[in-house]
């Protein structure tokens, strides 16, 4: 016997209208799985068959649909194939109001429903992060990316082989409502740094912003639009070959970004390198570099490797958008209070310095989290009283190795912070 799944809220929208309608079923080939809806969606894979939905218990007379949905007073379904004898049960989506039911408690739904997230970065993190945040029942996402999935992201990203050439605003947000159909996505394949305007646009309209770039140019640009619009922002980066990471938490009136990576963001080279294209125009890869070492160079971690930062991003997301409720998870509030976050997956190049996993007593080591109570720098280049930066002509041509802080003083922080 084949499934026929259909849509709570569609029914609901049937039932409340007294003409029949037609609409569309997408079968999975070959398990004889069925999805009856009265809306297309925009993007499939599969064969599509012809459906009705009608008010009643048996089809219309001469139908030549493929499936026929007959709807009772009481707003039950039941599903006729074509030529069949009797009708067949059905599976029923929940409507918006049930889907999320079994998170009641642990976290507050009713309110994650009307929160508008702006996640800008759709690739390894920021897909991931979409995912999560629409299972927990967030309602409203915004999502920038200018980007196509490529064969080099599938290592780590939640895109298949299926999605390869996709815009990746495109992918996610039918992943999203794949999770959570009842979400409203907007889309924008954009270059943010190319359209600061509807960077502000956006960010003014958001409840919380997420960067998940992979650029330190971007990370600037939206640490600019949150302080201007007094949002709180969330971000998140590996280092090098993900043998760790940070995770930063903006709020309005705190220290930004640039004041964790310090007024020469520009120099940062410590961020690992994911695109050898955007790595080339922004100068973490040299122009004069050779195809081969260029291809040596970008070398991305695990996809478990990033796992903890996505998830302590999520963490701190519901936090921010679950602010004045009672939740389950509001005694995280009081216990994840520092601004900046550090996890640290290997005990190499950044971290070498750091005690064996098996003997580091009270030293810093691997595989934990660490906090950073960093201060607002009255110097910062963005949010300080008396900022102090000079850019030189071109920002590309000034990166220098030797000159990031994140580099030569990223130890003395960690030392500083476990005292």
């Amino acid at each position: 016997m084949a499934t026929y799944c259909l849509y709570g809220e569609e029914l609901q929208r049937f039932s409340a209208i007294s003409e029949n309608a037609s609409g569309i079923g997408y079968e999975w080939e070959g398990e004889s799985v069925v999805h009856l809806r009265l809306s297309p969606l925009a993007h499939s894979f599969g064969i599509e068959h012809t459906v009705r939905f009608v008010h009643g218990s048996r089809p219309e007379a001469g139908t030549e649909a493929d499936y026929t949905v007959c709807v009772n007073a009481e707003g039950e379904a039941l599903v006729w194939p074509k030529g069949a004898c009797a009708p067949e049960p059905a599976t029923v989506i929940p409507a918006k109001e049930n889907l999320y039911s079994r998170s009641k408690g642990l976290i507050e739904v009713g309110i994650l429903e009307g929160k508008r997230v702006l996640i800008i970065g759709l690739g390894s993190f920021g897909s991931q992060i979409a995912v999560e945040l629409a299972k927990s029942g967030v309602g409203q996402f915004s999502l920038m990316d200018f980007d196509r999935v490529e064969l080099h992201n599938l290592v780590r990203h939640t895109a298949s082989l299926n999605d390869l050439g996709r815009l990746k605003t495109d992918f996610v947000r039918e992943t999203i409502l794949g999770k959570n159909p009842y979400a409203s996505v907007d889309v924008f394949p954009v270059n943010i740094n190319e359209h600061p305007d509807l960077l502000c646009s956006e960010v003014e309209k958001a409840d919380l912003v997420i960067c998940a770039t992979d650029n330190n140019q971007s990370r600037f640009n939206i640490s600019e639009a949150l302080v201007r619009q007094r949002k709180v922002g969330i971000f998140g980066r590996a280092i090098t070959r993900a043998e760790g990471g940070d995770v930063f938490r903006y709020r309005p009136g705190g220290p930004c970004y640039v004041c964790m990576i310090g007024n020469q963001w520009y120099k940062d080279m410590s961020e690992e390198i994911t695109n050898e294209q955007s790595a080339r125009a922004n100068g973490q890869i040299a122009a004069y570099t050779s195809p081969e070492d260029a291809d040596a160079m970008v070398q991305v971690g695990l996809s478990s490797d990033i796992e903890p930062m996505c998830n302590m991003m999520v963490k701190l997301s519901l936090i921010e958008l679950s602010r004045g409720a009672e939740s389950g998870i509001s005694s995280l509030d009081d216990e994840l209070t520092f601004p900046a976050y550090v996890w640290v997956n290997r005990r190499e190049r950044h971290y070498r310095g750091f005690a064996p996993f098996d003997k580091c007593a009270n030293r810093p080591t691997i595989m934990r989290w660490y906090g950073l109570d960093l201060p607002r720098n009255e110097e910062c280049a963005l949010c300080g009283e008396k900022p102090k930066l000079s850019l030189g002509e071109d920002f590309v041509k000034d990166f220098d190795p030797e000159l990031t802080r994140i580099n030569t003083d990223f130890d003395d922080d960690i030392s500083e912070a476990l005292k």
